[in-house]
């Protein structure tokens, strides 16, 4: 039961530092909640789309790297829906 209340607080901690990585790659003016949502569902989106095309992201880099991908994808998306 321990291990899952872990793995909660790595996602978020790392979804922080991916969404954080994201909004300064894209030059997007987020706050802390939203670069921890943004690195949490962007890891989501990226591991969906590359799933698709059968590439797998696994470990603590692999989530990180599939956050940042995935909160750029999105940023892009909402500042395309913004115009």
């Amino acid at each position: 039961m321990e291990g899952a209340g872990i793995g909660w607080i790595a996602a978020i901690i790392i979804g922080g530092i991916a969404g954080w990585i994201a909004s300064a790659v894209m030059k997007a003016n987020t706050g802390v909640i939203m670069n921890v949502i943004l690195g949490i569902i962007g890891a989501a989106v990226a591991s969906f789309l590359f799933g698709i095309l059968g590439i797998s992201f696994g470990g603590w880099i692999g989530y990180l790297i599939a956050g940042i991908l995935g909160a750029c994808i999105l940023v892009g998306a909402v500042r395309a829906v913004q115009r």
